[in-house]
């Protein structure tokens, strides 16, 4: 049985970046995942609001821990790495922001391409949305995982 707790514990000490800015992994499932970014003066931008920056790296993360609930089983075997990204600001991002991310394909199916080719691409769709739940942005981020060896 997958223990996604650890699993979200762990992710913030592989990912050095994430931790830095206080991104918390809230809910990982097998390909869905959830993260929080915290509403802090340093992550904020000259209007007040949170920082591009920041609202692409809790997307970013929030696709990542997708793609881990989803392949933790085989995480040993493999080499994941994000190869594109887009984001979509759609509104000012004030407060506390979530991003809710799901992986753009059926786990089970990426995990047979996975054998069958040696690699395999996705997207990972994410969804921002501040205290209200109001969607402040979007975003597509496309993992290329590839067997070790």
């Amino acid at each position: 049985m997958t223990d996604f707790d650890l699993i979200a514990k762990g992710m913030t000490q592989a990912v050095p970046f994430a931790g830095h800015l206080n991104v918390e992994i809230t809910e990982i499932t097998a390909g869905e995942a959830t993260v929080l970014l915290p509403d802090r003066p340093e992550l904020k931008n000259h209007v007040g609001s949170q920082h591009a920056g920041a609202l692409f790296t809790a997307a970013e993360t929030a696709s990542g821990a997708a793609f881990v609930g989803a392949f933790a089983e085989r995480m040993g075997d493999v080499t994941p790495l994000a190869r594109s990204a887009e984001i979509a600001y759609e509104k000012i991002a004030n407060g506390e922001i979530t991003a809710k991310a799901t992986l753009g394909v059926d786990a089970a199916e990426a995990l047979a391409t996975l054998d069958s080719e040696g690699k395999v691409e996705f997207p990972c769709e994410v969804e921002l949305s501040d205290g209200d739940g109001q969607r402040v942005a979007t975003a597509t981020v496309h993992w290329h995982v590839r067997l070790k060896g």
